[in-house]
């Protein structure tokens, strides 16, 4: 993190100039056996495709709202950065009959048909993959994302004093106090640029969030985040916490 940095996107672009070859998000999810590993490069550049995306092909504007009906999952990492470098409200868990858009995935394709904008779903499932079959009325994120350009510019500057995070029922934060969040939480935690956070928690509350990958993410560390880690035995947890060299857990 730099002294310059006031959004979440900002974050990130620290993190790509000072080592882009590092990981940075590790993801597991224990009900499929998935596990995927993004360095920071890598997780810049979808990143990158997903707020052109958004500006370009779903005409996502600042202050625009996504209710994002999404668990925590590497995808949603990115759609929230993606938000991050758009000036776009990422709303979790939000009303998407009061949002401009609403990225969903596949168990909240109903209640996400309320959203009279943009519909985006995804599938959830490993390596990213596509719906066998599109849900009718979404664009499928996985067929519409890899032509998108690889690097972004917004139309406009993103305010850093503007909403940028919501939780249902629980507020909102701008760009700026999300980052600063996530500086004093690294700092409460010990935190370091050697950090390996694992965290099992879900993406509906600023602590999820925040442990899951701003705060680790501030402090120049890494997350291994984990769905489903409730389906895990004691001693496969054990063994994944020492071959992912992780030093602090959270959920």
């Amino acid at each position: 993190m730099n002294a310059t940095d006031r959004t979440p996107a900002d974050l990130l672009r620290s993190a790509l100039t000072a080592d882009p070859a590092r990981p940075l998000v590790t993801f597991y999810d224990d009900a499929t056996g998935e596990r995927v590993e993004l360095s920071v490069a890598t997780f810049a550049n979808w990143v990158a495709k997903t707020a052109n995306l958004l500006q370009g092909d779903l005409a996502a504007q600042p202050g625009d709202r996504a209710a994002l009906l999404l668990p925590a999952h590497w995808q949603t990492a990115v759609w929230l950065l993606a938000c991050s470098s758009t000036g776009v409200i990422a709303d979790l868990g939000g009303d998407p009959a009061a949002a401009d858009l609403v990225v969903t995935g596949p168990d909240t394709l109903e209640e996400a048909r309320a959203c009279r904008g943009e519909r985006v779903a995804l599938s959830l499932r490993p390596l990213g993959a596509r719906f066998p079959e599109p849900p009718p009325g979404f664009a499928d994120y996985a067929v519409e994302v890899p032509g998108q350009g690889d690097s972004f510019a917004p139309f406009a500057p993103v305010d850093p004093d503007g909403p940028a995070l919501a939780f249902r029922g629980d507020g909102e934060l701008t760009a700026a106090q999300a980052v600063e969040r996530a500086a004093a939480d690294a700092l409460t935690r010990e935190y370091t640029p050697v950090s390996r956070v694992l965290s099992g928690l879900a993406y509906d509350s600023w602590d999820g969030v925040s442990a899951g990958l701003l705060a680790p993410l501030a402090a120049g560390g890494s997350v291994v985040l984990c769905r489903h880690l409730d389906r895990l035995p004691a001693e496969t947890l054990e063994q994944r916490l020492e071959s992912e060299r992780v030093t602090a857990t959270a959920g």
